[in-house]
């Protein structure tokens, strides 16, 4: 039934009748109207469309209309054949280096990807010249051509099984490379691999048409569409039938390979979708460790610049933690670690790191992107300005949940709602640029709740809003985590923000974390002196209105710049020799209390 169900849509269904009727001409035409597209009338030659002659006749007589019919074999033929041979060569070159040793596995991958560079037209002419003008060589040019890509494609869908857990366990249990390859790898990338040879059929067919009409294709006595093109492009100042007819069947004929595989691309999706995981399936999230676990969380680039450098914490079920720290501190950087949003050429690594007692690697997209949101600071940046919002909303259900468009749409609409966006129905249909910018952020919000989040990663939320804004925005927060007990990982410059909202804060000094406590004790028991100055760098009520402003003296250093010592030290009045030479861990201070200072209790307690 699922092979069916390409043929429930118009899309698939037209194109599949279109295919049938291709399959048909190209068996019986030949059988047919062989010997009327061959005959020919020297009384009738290169005559227009009439009744006896639909699209005319050549210069030989011979009826256009027949040999139009007649070529479908060749034309359909060749373009299978060259597909075949493409998909063939392509899957080779693409899977092969999972195989092979790495120095040799990237020679291939970088001869691949040089030729994925070069348009698959450009490369079809570079080949036909080398083996020359004829059928064999068109094949042969079109197949080469389509190569590079599907080995591209391959080498993709390679990596994205490659690293789940019943590849990892076939490993374990010693099966060998190949067998590996292709008895767990291609079986499960085969139904988008069938989907894209589909496609391929389609831009093989017009390039195959191309070709002939170039002179470098079929040659004659044989004939395929291209080349009855080429003949009628001659006069179609004249009578443009004989030009017209093969070019119609070119056209129809792509359509029909290209639509069938859109249609079956996209039943694939759907199938893809209805495979996650149901949205309200209960998640015990109380395993060891809690909801969010991260131990010694590095982020790298290349150069050896660690912007993130051995971060460890634990977000349990329910919680609000803060995260807080300069510009540069690596705050932004970890939650997008821990969402699987650092992309190449940042290296992530950590002893642990899992979500919902899963590694955060191995969870398939699709219940990430249900299970954790992430809100931005910048929703004018994250939203698509040319789509409307509801639009967006509702892509998020229609991808992770397998939602209908009217159900996701109307699910967008319920949870601009929620976040009480007034006249939700009309604002729906607005663009981005139509929302206030707290609007937007409330729409953000929004985006996240389309799935059933159980953890909430909030990115500067407030930057950038007035302070009445920032209020709602907050109590927003706060309500999702009250209402769905969702746990919420607010990161902000503002340490006051943090304090009024969170249960526990994490501050972040040059990619570490230097001070955990909970908030209750944030402003009598801080010990830490970087987390001392943020606190005193914030006015209130009672400062002195006449005496400065108090700053952290100097600037925090670059990734690229930390060297060995406290990276604090050069900015911090209770450093000393030790500080510049050793970088302290972060120890245990009191309970729920974490530090790291080489200084002593009895110092840490005198700096505030």
């Amino acid at each position: 039934m699922r092979r069916l169900a390409v043929l429930r849509s118009p899309v698939g269904a037209s194109s599949a009748v279109l295919l049938a009727i291709l399959v048909a001409l190209a068996v019986f035409a030949p059988i047919l109207w062989g010997d009327r597209a061959a005959a020919i009338d020297t009384d009738a030659l290169q005559q227009g469309p009439s009744a006896e002659h639909l699209l005319g006749t050549d210069q030989l007589g011979r009826d256009i209309f027949f040999r139009v019919l007649v070529a479908t074999r060749l034309t359909i033929g060749l373009a299978l054949l060259a597909t075949v041979i493409g998909v063939v060569a392509g899957l080779f070159l693409g899977s092969i280096p999972s195989v092979l040793p790495r120095w040799a596995a990237r020679t291939v991958t970088s001869a691949v990807n040089i030729a994925v560079a070069f348009p698959g037209l450009l490369l079809a002419l570079f080949f036909a010249v080398i083996f020359g003008t004829g059928t064999i060589g068109a094949v042969l040019a079109i197949a080469f051509a389509i190569t590079p890509s599907f080995a591209r494609l391959t080498q993709t869908l390679t990596a994205s099984v490659s690293g789940r857990d019943f590849i990892k366990a076939a490993r374990v249990c010693g099966v060998g490379r190949f067998r590996l390859l292709t008895r767990h790898v291609l079986p499960n990338i085969a139904e988008p691999l069938v989907i894209n040879a589909t496609l391929a059929a389609g831009s093989a067919l017009t390039a195959f048409a191309g070709l002939s009409f170039l002179g470098i294709g079929v040659q004659a006595p044989s004939y395929d569409w291209g080349r009855l093109l080429g003949e009628g492009l001659n006069r179609i100042y004249v009578t443009p039938a004989p030009a017209l007819g093969p070019a119609v069947a070119v056209v129809v004929a792509g359509l029909a390979f290209n639509l069938f595989g859109e249609a079956a691309a996209s039943v694939h999706r759907n199938q893809q979708r209805g495979a996650a995981t149901p949205p309200h399936a209960p998640v015990d999230d109380r395993s060891e460790g809690g909801l969010l676990t991260v131990r010694n969380l590095h982020v790298t680039f290349p150069g050896d610049v660690r912007p993130v450098r051995g971060v460890s914490f634990t977000v349990h079920h329910g919680e609000m933690i803060g995260v807080v720290g300069e510009s540069g501190s690596g705050k932004s950087l970890t939650a997008l670690a821990v969402s699987r949003l650092v992309e190449h050429p940042g290296r992530v690594t950590a002893d642990r790191l899992e979500f919902n007692g899963k590694p955060v690697t191995a969870t398939p997209d699709r219940e990430l992107g249900t299970r954790m949101a992430m809100v931005f600071q910048d929703p004018m940046t994250s939203f698509n300005p040319t789509r409307r919002i509801g639009s967006q909303l509702a892509e998020v259900s229609e991808v992770h949940q397998g939602l209908t468009r009217r159900a996701a749409l109307a699910k967008a609409v319920d949870r601009l709602e929620a976040v009480r966006i007034p006249e939700p129905e009309r604002r729906a249909k607005q663009y981005p640029h139509e929302f206030s910018g707290g609007m937007r952020q409330r729409a953000m919000i929004a985006m996240g709740l389309m799935g059933e989040p159980q953890l909430v990663i909030a990115d500067e939320p407030t930057t950038a809003l007035d302070v009445t804004v920032q209020k709602e925005v907050l109590r927003l927060l706060a309500r999702i985590r009250q209402d769905r007990d969702a746990a919420v990982l607010l990161i902000s410059h503002d340490i006051t923000v943090v304090a009024q909202t969170c249960d526990r804060v994490l501050v972040m000094y040059a990619g570490r974390i230097v001070e955990e406590l909970p908030t209750d004790e944030l402003f009598t028991a801080a010990r830490h002196p970087y987390t001392t100055a943020l606190l005193e760098a914030v006015p209130d009520l009672d400062t002195d209105r006449d005496a400065p402003l108090a700053v952290i003296p100097g600037r925090p250093p670059e990734p690229g710049e930390i060297r060995q010592g406290c990276p604090f030290a050069p900015r911090c009045p209770l450093a000393d020799d030790q500080c510049r030479t050793e970088e302290p861990e972060l120890t245990t201070f009191a309970e729920g209390h974490r530090v790291a200072c080489w200084k002593s209790e009895s110092e840490l307690v005198g700096v505030r």
